[in-house]
């Protein structure tokens, strides 16, 4: 799985020249009654931010010709038009491939990745059911799709097929007192160890992902689709029975430390700063000059941000970069204040005021909980109050600034 903006997911170069190949073995696999070995394939978490979720996909073995197929709807074409801007804006489209099982764990065992399989006790009908769905998916028509990081998914691609298909046939048996976690919650479950990956994911979506994940919502994670499958029984025909009849491990590595925090964490790295900034304004330069240029380097780098919180609010088609309040400490109009810090402008100290009401205001929204920011930005809050106050009441005492 994946953060939204870049991909979690399992990347081939050249998976669409393989399922090209491999979509003609497709009609003659639906031709047999009972001989598919339908399986949930899942995969644990990666090092890198594309794989930090896992990932999950369908095994179908052909008993009697021996195909091992894995569709795979965690890929996308690189050699789409404008491909990079398609994928920050989500406007590129992911679609389902077909690879051979060998092909598809290969990543896994060079990383070293952990992969589980869940063997699907289906009836023959329902075999071909899932084959023929799997095989109408991929018609070149049908196989791309707009991805979305919660809602639609290598792991909701599959959790959906099978309702569709099976409807009132499952039962799902969501637990009794399930816990009780926010979207921002889970995936912080993932990204901790990365914790500048963990910063840039919590910069970057907005208050709409800090609302509770219902059980259905939470199989949006590999692993929680895992789980839930273990979960689910077949009704209807005739006696009920386990959805999943097997667990097979197929690798099953040495666990091993992903990331972890180390001295370049972004919690010591800005109370650090904070420190070093509270040092200066109370006890550091002695001229003016050296002040604003703190100042300018600050307010600069927080405009910056600030921009590219409002790209991807409003210009992109990321649902959960929307309501996104550190808008409100990292505003895009703080480069305006820049200029009149830098060009001594009479309007700057209005500018400073605004800049201290809107950091202020931060506070609030995360004390009342509009939006949950990460820790980390804490010592950002308080140096943005610190400078604006410390500028408001001393600009009026240097006749001209910045010279």
């Amino acid at each position: 799985m994946h953060f939204p903006i870049l991909t979690h997911l399992p990347l081939y170069k050249g998976i669409i020249c393989l399922g090209l190949s491999l979509i003609l073995m497709l009609p003659s696999l639906a031709q047999d009654n009972d001989a598919y070995r339908i399986s949930l394939i899942t995969c644990d978490p990666g090092d890198e931010l594309y794989s930090t979720f896992g990932h999950s996909a369908i095994r179908v073995v052909d008993a009697n010709s021996g195909r091992d197929l894995v569709f795979n709807y965690g890929t996308f074409d690189f050699n789409t038009p404008f491909f990079y801007v398609k994928f920050v804006r989500r406007t590129l489209d992911y679609q389902l491939a077909v690879t051979t099982f060998e092909q598809f764990l290969y990543e896994y065992e060079y990383f070293q990745r952990n992969v589980r399989e869940q063997v699907l006790d289906l009836s023959p009908e329902q075999q071909l059911q899932v084959m023929d769905f799997l095989r109408t998916n991929y018609l070149p028509e049908n196989r791309k799709y707009r991805y979305d990081f919660f809602y639609d998914n290598c792991s909701t691609r599959i959790r959906d097929m099978m309702d569709s298909l099976f409807g009132e046939k499952l039962q799902w048996n969501e637990p009794e007192d399930p816990e009780s976690k926010t979207f921002r919650e889970m995936i912080d479950e993932y990204v901790y160890p990365l914790p500048w990956s963990d910063l840039g994911i919590d910069l970057a979506l907005g208050a709409v992902i800090d609302v509770e994940a219902n059980e259905w919502e939470k199989q949006f994670l590999p692993d929680y689709l895992e789980a839930a499958f273990d979960r689910v029984t077949i009704v209807g025909d005739g006696p009920s029975r386990p959805l999943v009849k097997e667990r097979i491990v197929v690798y099953d590595f040495p666990e091993r430390n992903r990331g972890g925090m180390n001295l370049l964490n972004p919690y010591l790295v800005f109370w650090v700063f904070g420190l070093v900034i509270g040092i200066l304004t109370f006890k550091g330069f002695k001229t003016k000059k050296l002040y604003l240029g703190v100042d300018l380097g600050i307010f600069t780098v927080l405009g910056l941000l600030g921009l590219l919180i409002t790209f991807m609010w409003f210009f992109t088609e990321h649902s959960q970069t929307k309501n996104n309040w550190n808008i409100l400490w990292a505003f895009p109009l703080h480069l305006v204040l820049v200029y009149g810090l830098a060009t001594g402008k009479s309007w700057v100290r209005k500018g400073l005021l605004v800049a201290l009401i809107l950091a202020d205001l931060a506070l609030v929204f995360w004390i009342l909980g509009f939006q949950s920011f990460h820790p980390s930005i804490m010592p950002l809050l308080l140096v943005i109050i610190l400078r604006t106050n410390f500028l408001y009441y001393n600009l009026y005492r240097w006749k001209s600034f910045p010279h």
